[in-house]
């Protein structure tokens, strides 16, 4: 099958990697209108599960993946002077090295990744069987068929913008900061051994009432330099990695009603966003593609194909943007909570997607305890090194990174789903 993948984002250069896997006798083309290495944002967050799913579609790049990713353990949550802890653990890895992994991947397989072109009218592509949209949560292959996805967008309240910081946080970290204008607050996780990712997000009137709104970016970084000195140990923010400076914006969700037309799909942001405090975006394009890949493989027709993709991969998004939205809305009105006792306050924020048992709370207060935070700590890395073995990615005993052999049946398995 000829295909054409218009966007070179994680999604699209999975999906080429995941098919390829499957079927070496695809003919995929791979454009994106940027040179290589320019990429908007910073750091990319995930977790096991997700590593679970690129170790068993391809090991090569899964292996590479986990290599140039950070570990983050424990989430810390400041009020000004103010810490509260809360657990968990995860890994985040810079979007620029992703893409450099992926797109090293996909031309090994043979894929054809084109930088600096532009699509600018589809009848260019005409000859290709599929044409898979990954341009986007502003999609211009979405746009130009019109009505067709249903698309509905919904921007949110809170203004925010995309930043780095050349302090290496060990824990996510999540500040607080009051200021004459309102509250403001930043999420920040290590993105490789030298640089972080942090995202300051504040309501429209603080936005407004700090000038934020007319500063330009550079002075605007000053500014939030200030207000963060203390949670930041007096380091900088970064206002511009290797793509464009960072800008204010909101946040637009994107929701259609079907992901098909004809032979155009639709794979990650172009087909659906979720908000960035829910943190999966990147996770979900990756989804995406693997499901996309598996239903090419698995389905004798095309038009079978996609429908199976689109409705499996619509079904498992719909409780995934609901609780996205509940998070964004938290956030939004965060003035409701922030008065309180900070460790309630966090406990709040960490279940504000739904209730849990009430020995979570217990739980919660009793890891404020530095021995037994300590102790939750080990039983993460024992977690994360038995996981690390089920998947293949260490050998027993020696903590050496192996390559585990993938089989076609486990190829075939969808996204969601283990031989």
């Amino acid at each position: 099958m000829k295909i054409v993948c218009v966007g070179g984002g994680p999604g699209a250069l999975y999906f080429a990697i995941a098919a390829k896997r499957r079927d070496a006798g695809h003919d995929i083309t791979v454009i994106e209108r940027d040179p290589p290495g320019a990429t908007y944002g910073w750091g990319v967050g995930y977790g096991d599960d997700l590593l679970d799913h690129l170790y068993r579609n391809d090991p090569d790049s899964a292996q590479a993946v986990r290599a140039a990713s950070a570990l983050w353990q424990d989430q810390e949550v400041r009020r000004g002077e103010q810490t509260a802890y809360l657990g968990r653990y995860g890994y985040s890895i810079a979007r620029a090295t992703l893409l450099d992994i992926l797109t090293r991947r996909a031309t090994e397989l043979g894929v054809d990744v084109q930088h600096r072109r532009k699509v600018d009218d589809l009848a260019e592509l005409a000859d290709a069987d599929l044409i898979v949209a990954c341009d986007g949560a502003n999609s211009r292959v979405r746009q130009v068929h019109g009505d067709h996805f249903g698309t509905r967008l919904e921007a949110g309240r809170n203004p925010y913008i995309w930043l780095g910081t050349d302090k290496v946080f060990s824990r996510f970290t999540f500040a607080f900061e009051p200021t004459p204008a309102g509250w403001i607050w930043f999420y920040a996780y290590p993105s490789s051994a030298e640089i972080s990712t942090c995202v300051v997000e504040c309501a429209p009137e603080t936005w407004r009432g700090l000038g934020l709104d007319t500063l330009d970016t550079a002075d605007g970084v000053r500014l939030l330099e200030q207000i963060f000195a203390s949670a930041l140990d007096g380091h900088a923010l970064l206002g511009q990695s290797r793509g464009e400076a960072a800008r204010w914006q909101h946040f637009t969700e994107v929701r259609n009603a079907t992901w098909c037309h004809d032979n155009v799909v639709l794979l990650g942001d172009a087909a659906h966003t979720t908000h960035y405090t829910l943190g999966s975006g990147t996770r979900l394009a990756l989804l995406d593609a693997i499901e996309l890949a598996h239903s090419l493989y698995t389905e004798a027709e095309l038009p079978a194909a996609l429908q199976a993709y689109d409705k499996r991969r619509r079904a498992a998004l719909h409780p995934v943007q609901a609780a996205a939205r509940t998070s964004m809305a938290w956030f939004e009105h965060l003035d409701h909570y922030l008065e309180r006792d900070l460790v309630d306050f966090a406990y709040a924020m960490s279940v504000r997607q739904g209730a849990q048992a009430p020995w979570h709370y217990q739980l919660h207060r009793a890891t404020q305890v530095p021995v037994l935070r300590g102790v939750r700590r080990e039983a993460n890395r024992g977690l994360r090194r038995y996981l690390a073995l089920r998947r293949g990615e260490m050998a027993l005993g020696t903590g050496s990174v192996t390559r585990r052999a993938t089989t076609t049946a486990a190829l075939a398995a969808p996204a969601g789903h283990q031989q």
